[in-house]
């Protein structure tokens, strides 16, 4: 429960510190940490509008979409707490559950029957397609090295574990996740939250339908998975069986410098060629699979 809370609690100040760092890195006072919330309580003071051409799907996809990153935060360990819901292979679950929410948006973007949601959606399933492969294998990795399967059995053994490359795997971790995390929300390189250019726009343009309070469970949905994921860089950053006022300290320091980290490449990165992004995603697809390999050899698995 643990977990769980402070995942709530740090999604309420993840896209403030994004926006407080983007404003200082170029030169503008900007916008207080707080923003983001304002925007959302006016938000959800809206009504929604539904298309003439929308069904079912387009008015559940936002709520279907929150529930499902709700989901997964059960499945996040804190410390050396196991995670509220956690069993063998559970990382499967926490991939497809999210997964399943992604799914219900792309199907609510064609749902409206415009082409240029449709476009959107397309480009949201390819990349998250192809950025699957480097996720399962990064876990995949974590679990030969610690040997085992669930969230909070890897997280908690990870720093017990015999392996003088356990830094060097945590770094590698640490990285992929943050890449991920920046595809998954649709940020630099792969997408411009900010861009209305029609050629180049990718989560936008899929909810340009949206509004009221659906668009505010969407925003959240974005501000949650953000902090799941540095929750997951959390776990693999700190040993489980520190302090637990320490570990409380540290996991608001990781998600604060995780939120500043990704205001500094979104302020300094350029974005991508569209046609670049699957050679960009399939890059960390092959670090993941350098990583397992050297799993493999070390615990004296290669045949």
């Amino acid at each position: 429960m643990t977990g769980l809370l402070l995942i709530i609690l740090s999604s309420v100040f993840f896209p403030g510190i994004i926006l407080r760092i983007k404003s200082i890195a170029s030169g503008r006072k900007g916008p207080g940490i707080m923003q983001p919330v304002k925007d959302i309580i006016v938000l959800f003071r809206k009504n929604n509008v539904f298309s003439d051409t929308s069904s079912l799907i387009f008015q559940i996809a936002p709520a279907v979409g929150l529930t499902a990153v709700l989901c997964s935060s059960l499945l996040i360990p804190f410390a050396d707490k196991p995670a509220l819901i956690n069993f063998d292979s559970d990382f499967v679950y926490f991939s497809y559950i999210l997964a399943l929410g992604k799914f219900f948006m792309i199907i609510a973007a064609l749902d409206t029957g415009s082409g240029f949601e449709g476009m959107g959606a397309n480009r949201e399933a390819l990349f998250s397609m192809i950025t699957e492969p480097a996720f399962f294998i990064l876990l995949g990795t974590f679990s030969m090295l610690t040997g085992y399967t669930s969230f909070s059995d890897i997280f908690t053994q990870f720093y017990m574990s015999d392996s003088d490359f356990v830094m060097i795997f945590s770094l590698i971790g640490v990285y992929i996740l943050i890449q991920i995390a920046m595809i998954e929300n649709s940020r630099f390189p792969v997408d411009d939250p900010k861009t209305h250019l029609e050629l180049t726009m990718i989560h936008e343009v899929m909810i340009l339908d949206n509004s009221g309070f659906d668009k505010t469970l969407i925003h959240i949905t974005t501000y949650l998975k953000f902090a799941v994921y540095g929750s997951l860089i959390y776990n693999i950053s700190v040993p489980a069986g520190w302090n637990i006022y320490l570990q409380l300290l540290l996991f608001a320091v990781v998600q604060a410098l995780f939120a500043s980290t990704v205001g500094i490449l979104e302020s300094f990165r350029a974005r991508n060629r569209m046609r670049k992004n699957p050679d960009f995603i399939l890059t960390l697809t092959a670090i993941s699979i350098v990583a397992f390999v050297v799993v493999i050899i070390i615990r004296g698995k290669m045949i």
